[in-house]
């Protein structure tokens, strides 16, 4: 075991010697669950919400992958976090980030959807998109399976592993916090912060242990329809939004803003050889004109609050998400 991994507490390093032997990781990341809660007793650290791609990066000698949350190979999308990441000295690991894309200093999904689903370097280098991967955790080092140390352990060792220079950078944190602390990232105009306890460990599931602190409302939404342009506007008129409740498309209204000319006619593109003759909706939907679609392809949407009856208020879409399956979408609720 290198330096790296003796300089851990003896209990820690025994959790690591009894997992190196035939280690298997999950390819799917741990996700945090929405929450209203503010009031933090015991040890919780708290980084920035960044408003990004999700990627595991995986690299086993010779070989490195970087995975979507999905599982989708996105080397060819992102060649200059796969030379920075060969680059390293530290050969055998598996780190878990955020690819982002700013613009003014603030994390810009809208920015970074430019560079995603290129996978020619021609197409990569001409869209002029510069990314940066934040790394926050370690999954694995050295043939050692860290997801079984608690989260300030794998922290320490991150830091310690990997040379950060651009792209790549260690996400910092701050010790406890809570409403003071949300209020400061709201008025930097951030789009949050993630909570998470310090001694939790890793898991590729959604869990209470990671939280996350919302300045705003926004999640990602299902595709079922659209409907036809109006006067001198072109592509679409509006998307037609809903989530999955029991494996039914529920209804959530329209989005019809934020987009620009060219968004407009790529999607309308899209959804044209994704029509279907009848709504896929579980609802009723009584948008007059309106135009159906498969269910497959995943907006980020920007709204102030949910109504009574399940709509969506003032709603403004943000991009397209390829990083997250349609059927995984669901309304998020805060837990607490």
């Amino acid at each position: 075991m290198s330096d790296l991994l003796g300089a851990l507490p003896g209990h820690h390093k025994k959790l690591l010697r009894d997992a190196v032997p035939g280690v298997e990781l999950a390819s799917r990341p741990m996700l945090a669950t929405l929450s209203d809660q503010r009031d933090f007793p015991g040890e919780w650290i708290f980084e920035r919400k960044l408003d990004g791609v999700r990627v595991l990066a995986v690299r086993e000698g010779g070989r490195l992958v970087l995975l979507s949350r999905s599982g989708n190979r996105l080397n060819e999308t992102y060649p200059e976090i796969v030379e920075a990441l060969a680059a390293q000295s530290c050969t055998d690991f598996t780190v878990d980030g955020e690819i982002v894309a700013f613009v003014h200093g603030r994390t810009d999904f809208s920015r970074l959807q430019q560079r995603m689903g290129l996978t020619r370097r021609r197409d990569v280098e001409a869209s002029g998109v510069a990314v940066t991967y934040y790394l926050f955790d370690l999954l694995r080092l050295e043939g050692a399976d860290t997801t079984r140390l608690p989260l300030r352990a794998r922290k320490s060792l991150l830091r310690r592993a990997l040379t950060y220079r651009a792209p790549l950078r260690v996400t910092t944190h701050r010790n406890g916090g809570g409403a003071e602390l949300l209020a400061d990232a709201c008025a930097r105009g951030w789009e949050g912060l993630i909570a998470k306890r310090a001694k939790s460990l890793y898991q590729s599931r959604r869990s209470s242990d990671w939280l996350k602190l919302k300045c705003s409302v926004e999640q990602e939404f299902v595709i079922g329809g659209f409907t036809e342009p109006g006067g001198s506007r072109v592509g679409l008129g509006a998307l037609l939004l809903g989530h999955f409740e029991d494996d039914r498309l529920r209804y959530a209204g329209r989005v019809g803003t934020g987009f620009d000319r060219r968004t407009l006619l790529a999607l309308r593109g899209r959804l044209d050889e994704l029509r279907v003759g009848a709504s896929p909706f579980g609802d009723r939907v009584t948008e007059a004109g309106a135009r159906w679609a498969r269910p497959v392809l995943v907006a980020q949407i920007a709204f102030t609050e949910w109504t009574r009856d399940g709509m969506l208020r003032h709603p403004r879409f943000l991009g397209l998400r390829d990083d997250k399956r349609a059927p995984d979408v669901v309304r998020e609720r805060p837990a607490g």
